[in-house]
């Protein structure tokens, strides 16, 4: 698998951020979806990747630098065909090594609470992710969960 920096003008990657807006929507009322939209993901301060199996796209995820201590993961989803194969690993072990390769000092996320999201969850504990208080500009909200990982000493 081949992880490459995206301008997110290619119908596949198109594709996959429509299921993604779709899911987030599914899973959660629309005041407490967080996730950014096309021209969110081009904005300055975002690096947008795509993970690719050959010609096919397995998968996505952004880094957003809130400033130069706070990093975000963005944007992470596993194409439904590679689901299981470690295409969400892979995406989040590159997105840690570039926080940290910038001197970032903390990663963070907010994700869903339903249980649409477990593995996710699962996922983000393992990289040793932690559950923490809103962070940025997000506010309690019982339809989300904050993770942070420290990466400085």
């Amino acid at each position: 698998m081949r992880i490459i920096e995206d301008d997110l003008s290619g119908a596949a990657i198109r594709a996959l951020l429509d299921v993604h807006f779709a899911g987030m929507l599914a899973n959660s009322p629309p005041d407490s979806c967080h996730f950014l939209d096309v021209e969110g993901l081009k904005a300055p301060g975002v690096t947008f990747w795509s993970i690719w199996d050959g010609d096919d796209l397995a998968g996505m995820g952004a880094l957003k630098r809130h400033d130069a201590v706070l990093g975000e993961v963005k944007s992470m989803r596993t194409h439904d065909a590679f689901q299981r194969r470690g295409v969400g690993a892979a995406m989040l072990t590159h997105i840690v090594a570039t926080a940290r390769a910038e001197g970032l000092g903390q990663l963070s996320l907010e994700t869903g609470s339903s249980p649409a999201f477990d593995a996710a969850h699962a996922l983000y504990q393992r990289f040793g992710f932690s559950y923490c208080e809103p962070f940025a500009d997000y506010r309690p909200d019982p339809f989300s969960r904050f993770m942070t990982l420290k990466l400085g000493d």
